[in-house]
Parts: C-alpha cells; sequence; structure tokens
C-alpha cells in the first residue's frame, strides 16, 4: 500500500524522515524538532533554522508588495532564533524566480529584505539563484546565544506567558482574501500585521536569562503550545480571561460575526513568543500577558466559568 504525503500530514512527516538520519557529533545539541537546531562552540551556542515563502502556498503575489515579502521572509526566520533567546546574526538565501519577473520586483523585494536586516541587527552574507514558474524565497539563518532555550524546559507551576496579541494575522488574511475596494483603518492595520509582522527582537536576552522554555506562534497559539507541551511532558492550562483581545481583532470580529477566541487559539502567523517562566520572574515580563499556568500531568487544557476542558492542538499545517 502506498502512504502519501498527505496520509502522514507535515509533522508526520518529518517524524518519519528524520529517523533516517543520524547525528553523531558532541557539538550538536539540538538538532530536529526545535525552533533551532543548536551547536556548542568554545564561546556561546549557534542557533541554525531556516524557513521559506513559496509564491501561491505561503503568499501570494499581487496581495503582498515585494518590500514587504523580503521583510516577512527574514521575520519568520528571526521569530525562531528570538525563541530560543538568540540574536539573529548572519543570513543565506536561496531565490527562484521566473525569468518574466521584473527586475524592479526583485530590487523591491531585496531592499525588504535589507530593511528587515537593518531592524534585527542582522546581515544576509551570500546565497544561490535559480529558476522557477512560481517565485520561491529560503532563508536560513543563524544565531548566537549564551544560554539556549527550548521547548523542553517547561516546569510545574511555572506560569504561561505571551508576547503579545495574537489572532491578528489570521484576520488580516481573511481581510485580504476579501478583496474590497474599501478597507476601514483598522481593517488595513490587520493586514499589516499579516504582510509584515514584527518579531519582538528586543526580548531575546529576557528570554534567555529567564524563561524555562519558549516556542514562536506561527501555526497558532494552541498548535505551538501543542510542541511545547508534548516536547516538556507536561500539562498546560490556558485561563480564557486572561487571553488578551485587541481592539482591532475586536471590532473585526464584530463586523463580521466571528469568534475572537477562535481567532487568538488557532490563528497562525503571527510570530509571537510563547513560553513559561517561573512566577517570580514575571516582572520581567512587564509588557507580556500571563495567559496560563502549567502543572504535573498531561495535556493542553483552557480554564473557563464552567470549568477545565482539553484542547486539541490543532493548527495550521503544510503537507
Amino acid at each position: 500500500m502506498v502512504v502519501n504525503l498527505k496520509d502522514l500530514g507535515e509533522f508526520g512527516l518529518i517524524e518519519r524522515i528524520t529517523k533516517l538520519l543520524k547525528v553523531d557529533d558532541p557539538q550538536v545539541i539540538v538538532s530536529f524538532g526545535d525552533d533551532c537546531s543548536v551547536i556548542k562552540t568554545d564561546e556561546k551556542f549557534l542557533l541554525f533554522s531556516s524557513d521559506i515563502q513559496i509564491e501561491n502556498h505561503h503568499f501570494i503575489k499581487d496581495k503582498i508588495s515585494p518590500e514587504d515579502l523580503g521583510w516577512k521572509l527574514v521575520s519568520v526566520n528571526v521569530s525562531d532564533v528570538v525563541s530560543c533567546g538568540g540574536k539573529a546574526k548572519w543570513g543565506f538565501i536561496s531565490v527562484a524566480f521566473s525569468p518574466e519577473i521584473s527586475v524592479e520586483y526583485a530590487e523591491r523585494l531585496y531592499k525588504g529584505i535589507q530593511e528587515a536586516c537593518d531592524y534585527y541587527n542582522c546581515s544576509v552574507i551570500g546565497g544561490n539563484t535559480s529558476a522557477s514558474e512560481e517565485i520561491i524565497l529560503d532563508l536560513f539563518i543563524v544565531g548566537q546565544t549564551e544560554r539556549p532555550v527550548l521547548r523542553k524546559g517547561a516546569q510545574e507551576e511555572d506560569i504561561l506567558l505571551v508576547s503579545g496579541h495574537t489572532g491578528l494575522s489570521r484576520a488580516g488574511l481573511e481581510l485580504l482574501l476579501m478583496d474590497k475596494n474599501y478597507y476601514e483603518d483598522f481593517e488595513e492595520r490587520l493586514i499589516k500585521t499579516h504582510t509584515k509582522p514584527v518579531v519582538p527582537a528586543e526580548l531575546s536576552e529576557k528570554i534567555m536569562k529567564y524563561a524555562n522554555s519558549c516556542v514562536d506562534i506561527s501555526d497558532g497559539l494552541v498548535a505551538d503550545l501543542g510542541h511545547l507541551q508534548k516536547a516538556s511532558s507536561v500539562k498546560v492550562v490556558i485561563e480564557k480571561d486572561r487571553l488578551p483581545v485587541h481592539p482591532d481583532l475586536e471590532k473585526f470580529c464584530q463586523k463580521y460575526n466571528k469568534n475572537p477566541y477562535e481567532y487568538i487559539l488557532y490563528g497562525g502567523e503571527d510570530y509571537q513568543l510563547l513560553f513559561t517562566a517561573k512566577p517570580e520572574n514575571i516582572d520581567k515580563f512587564e509588557n507580556c500577558f500571563q495567559i496560563g499556568y502549567v502543572e504535573q500531568g498531561k495535556g493542553i487544557f483552557i480554564k473557563e466559568k464552567t470549568g477545565l476542558s482539553p484542547l486539541k492542538p490543532q493548527g495550521f499545517e503544510h503537507l
């Protein structure tokens, strides 16, 4: 019987193929299964990550400016490094364009890449170019940290925090796909959170010093919390009344008759940080939101007035 990739799903495929790759190097602290791979050097830890943007899969060319696309490519990679308590340093980019793409478009894309590199204080130092019917952008990034923070470090009695609002990017994407002639100001802001996400890179040092575990929110809050919960083998409880609802998302949900918590919990591409820390360190994260806590046990639960309910860690998958 032939098993297709769609039968496995993205994470099933990753689990299966990584068994075929042997890593036998004492300097490799983490290989597969986290936001970054980690290498121990004499002075610091090196963090390695890569992410890809493919036309008509990750983005629609006519729905995002080339500058924003370049910015987003860098941001989604920087997010992985920051979630491990690191600072992005060097990038290596592979691109594939249709020969019919204008030179102006390519230059504007690279201007967006450079703008993001300036913002995050990193550099693209090399790459490769090829041809494709659709645009393919693949960025490999290297970061540094003195202490890597992984998904597996959550401890009993930790508090669960998120660095910012979630659900906005999904709302922005839905607005883009409506293809309206006119958008209200709050709708334009939601769209911008999707096309030009800003990673809270300023938190990297605090994550390094005070977080016990961390993951970036790319597939959705619950989906990515599932990675952290599984790696740490703990029970995580989300307190619904602590989940922050952004005013723009609230307006969107009122206007289009949507449930904001569906977006907050399951919307993807927010690129915020989801992390745990000891309760005594909460004052180190004054601009973050405490949204739950960690207990002994397993699984993800949401605490409402009616009690605890289990949450299935569903979210976006590529396959």
